[in-house]
């Protein structure tokens, strides 16, 4: 029985280091991203049209797991910040075409020391902080997995 009850220990869990790292990364973020006026969400989803410079709401729901009752809201927010343009399609009213403004573009070069600051406090080297993501990404896909079974 006391076997079965160290099992629960906080110091023998994987999740409670992970969600406390995930709640300082967010915190230690937001600081950072004050001086642009982002929310950490905001900063991810800017980080995803930086990358793929237009989509769609499904798209950036899917990839971000993002519910759309959440994203709309931050992509409004975005839009009037100048960062995003949402347009309907004239083919299909119902599809929501999200592009990245130049004002969003010329965003990425400001924050790019929020990056720079960030892996100076994680403080791993890049090799680490690979294998970190790599471990994150396959424990992410086999929760996913067994979500769909």
């Amino acid at each position: 029985m006391q076997e079965t009850k160290d099992k629960l220990r906080l110091k023998d869990q994987l999740c409670f280091p992970i969600y406390l790292c995930a709640k300082e990364l967010t915190r230690k973020y937001s600081e950072l991203l004050e001086e642009y006026n982002l929310t950490y969400t905001q900063y991810i989803v800017m980080m995803y049209f930086w990358e793929i410079r237009s989509s769609n709401v499904k798209e950036v729901s899917e990839t971000l797991m993002l519910d759309p009752s959440t994203l709309t809201p931050l992509l409004k927010k975005l839009e009037a910040k100048g960062y995003l343009r949402r347009e309907r399609s004239s083919a299909d009213e119902r599809n929501l075409s999200i592009t990245l403004t130049e004002d969003g573009t010329a965003l990425e070069e400001k924050v790019l020391r929020v990056h720079e600051k960030m892996c100076a406090s994680i403080g791993i080297g890049s090799d680490e902080g690979k294998q970190l993501y790599e471990l994150i990404c396959r424990i992410l896909t086999n929760l996913n997995r067994q979500q769909e079974e």
